[in-house]
């Protein structure tokens, strides 16, 4: 089956509006911008939020903290019911869960910037499942993964108003991002299906098979050591705990990523020697540079005092650098139901 040019760009589209995504929920982290809107999927309770306090009602603290209460038990019975009560009694006994912060316009709208993105991201994908159904519903694989990937933006979508429901409770914000990990995987696995330039199958020598598969679990779970770091130094920020006292206070997490990122270093580099002793791919080299940009931003993160554009490029690098070695690891997989063209790679 052959797919029109115009659809296998909607798909690009999306996964680069995904990418955007991710970036602009990095920037509401870094900015601090999380609660800059206390309702969803409305800021304020309006599609365009406001710029002023003047345009809120004097009260809109206490009214925002009702719903909220309403949320968090909601949210706690949900926990209960598959198993994780002592979760849910945590946040619901947390008293920063139910914490209302005062109309700051910058931060609501750095925030209402990050829901703009994840708007356009939605449609993009819905847009592109319709054009599917229409033209090309033969293709049933590609629906099953259509459908899994609306499944999973949907399921993002509502775990997003659970981030704001519970007052950015760390592990919510972990799950929200890995969610949309998953999301970018299964849009490269769509966009495998349907661009000629990728369906052909990837024979690469069995050390680099193994390299690229070990590479790829371990930055992912960099990516979730990473969010705990960022979750840990959050909390001594509450503290009062300045830069100069972070090294005393972290845990395991930290010390583990930072080890693992030399880990990944090698083992890239020595991916990137065999791959140039043998097929040369390019995929492989943009891999190498990503993690030397990453591990660059990680060191001026823990060592220098820049730590907003450098914590957003961070995780932009480890996105990208997952997407890449997500896509090598699909095209070593054959594709089953396409006759793939001739060319190995674009």
């Amino acid at each position: 089956m052959e797919f029109s040019k115009s659809f296998i760009r909607l798909n690009w589209l999306a996964l680069i509006l995904v990418y955007l995504v991710i970036i602009a929920g990095s920037v509401v982290r870094t900015t601090g911008s999380g609660m800059g809107c206390p309702d969803w999927p409305k800021c304020f309770g309006q599609w365009v939020p406001p710029t002023s306090e003047s345009q809120l009602p004097e009260n809109y603290r206490e009214i925002y903290g009702e719903k909220r209460v309403a949320k968090v038990e909601k949210f706690a019975r949900f926990l209960s019911a598959i198993g994780m009560s002592e979760t849910a009694e945590r946040i619901q006994k947390d008293p920063q869960t139910y914490e209302e912060l005062p109309f700051n316009p910058g931060s609501t709208w750095t925030e209402y910037i990050n829901r703009l993105m994840g708007f356009l991201a939605g449609n993009a994908m819905l847009l592109a499942f319709l054009w599917l159904l229409l033209k090309y519903r033969k293709d049933r694989r590609l629906v099953v993964m259509s459908t899994a990937a609306l499944f999973l933006l949907v399921l993002n979508a509502w775990f997003g108003s659970i981030v704001v429901a519970t007052n950015l409770v760390p592990w919510t914000i972990t799950v929200h991002m890995f969610l949309a990990l998953a999301l970018v995987f299964l849009q490269l696995m769509i966009i495998r299906r349907i661009s000629p330039a990728f369906q052909k199958t990837l024979h690469l020598p069995q050390g680099i098979k193994w390299l690229v598969i070990v590479i790829l679990i371990i930055t992912t779970y960099q990516m979730f050591l990473g969010t705990q770091v960022r979750e840990f130094i959050d909390e001594l920020k509450k503290q009062n705990i300045g830069r100069e006292g972070w090294s005393s206070h972290f845990g395991w997490s930290f010390f583990i990523h930072r080890s693992f990122s030399w880990l990944v270093l090698i083992l890239i580099a020595l991916m990137t020697w065999l791959n140039y002793k043998t097929d040369r791919l390019n995929a492989i080299y943009l891999a190498f540079a990503l993690l030397s940009l990453e591990l660059i931003g990680g060191v001026l993160l823990a060592y220098a005092d820049m730590p907003g554009l450098v914590q957003v490029s961070h995780l932009f690098f480890a996105a990208v650098l997952f997407g890449v070695l997500s896509m090598l690891f699909i095209r070593m997989r054959q594709l089953k139901g396409i006759s793939a063209p001739n060319r190995l790679r674009s």
